[in-house]
């Protein structure tokens, strides 16, 4: 089994049990259920944010502790105040010691799009981003058939969620474009061998549909990276180890848009 396989297996058993913890009734009842989500797609093009996606991550299977010191309040606040169009907020436990709570807590003190990360294989998971207060799902075209990510899609909308579609290769994007998509995300991480190559991004550029916010994820580490994926149509940059590596994650993101 590859680490996709394992953490895909893990979350159905995760589901199972939510769903008899969790009734659908009891998260419709949420304080965010009823909140109007923020728009992904205005908040990545507008002129006075970066495009960046922060992301708040504390640990991954590749690189196990990345940062376990730091507060997401604390640091998803900077993130935004440094001009992030979206925050990315881990809800996955085992695998990357994240935390539904994660979401609530950076939506209390923060005003941009909140990206619920994820490996979103149900509806109910879907229902769970909306009452956590989640403005985007993910949905990870590696894990998913064409039929589900158009069902997942179509509930994510119905709900007002905006939609990040995550592919890997060409054969993976042709397959899952779907209507209600709000966004493309390449990933520059091969999840077979966890290497990075923010190549793939520019090889995928020219294949994405012009409807679709082009989205750069994993192996942007300079801001001279985030001027050329521009000048191919990139206009989202999903940005995690890069600033959480650091003491201050804040600060590195302070200093990173510097460059831009």
């Amino acid at each position: 089994m590859t680490i996709l396989d394992k953490i895909v297996a893990q979350k159905k058993k995760e589901v199972a049990a939510a769903k008899q913890l969790v009734s659908i009734t009891d998260l419709e009842a949420s304080a965010y259920f009823d909140r109007t989500p923020h728009s992904f797609k205005d908040f990545l093009l507008a002129p006075d944010r970066t495009g960046i996606i922060a992301e708040f991550k504390r640990r991954s299977p590749s690189k196990g502790i990345i940062n376990d010191k730091v507060l997401v309040e604390d640091v998803t606040q900077a993130y935004a105040a440094a001009g992030a169009s979206a925050l990315s907020v881990l809800t996955d436990e085992q695998f990357f010691g994240g935390a539904q709570t994660d979401v609530t807590t950076a939506r209390k003190v923060n005003n941009i799009p909140i990206l619920r990360k994820d490996f979103m294989i149900d509806e109910y998971q879907v229902l769970e981003a909306k009452a956590i207060g989640a403005d985007v799902i993910l949905l990870i075209a590696a894990i998913l058939t064409p039929a589900e990510i158009k069902h997942l899609a179509a509930a994510a909308k119905s709900h007002g969620l905006s939609v990040l579609l995550e592919v890997h290769n060409l054969e993976e994007l042709e397959r899952s474009i779907d209507p209600n998509l709000d966004a493309i995300g390449v990933n520059n991480r091969n999840l077979a061998d966890f290497t990075v190559s923010v190549e793939n991004s520019f090889e995928l550029a020219e294949h994405i549909p012009g409807e679709f916010i082009k989205i750069s994820e994993s192996a942007i580490s300079n801001t001279k990276v985030i001027k050329e994926l521009k000048e191919v149509g990139f206009r989202g940059f999903l940005i995690g180890e890069n600033f959480m590596r650091q003491v201050d994650p804040g600060a590195a993101i302070r200093e990173f848009v510097k460059g831009l």
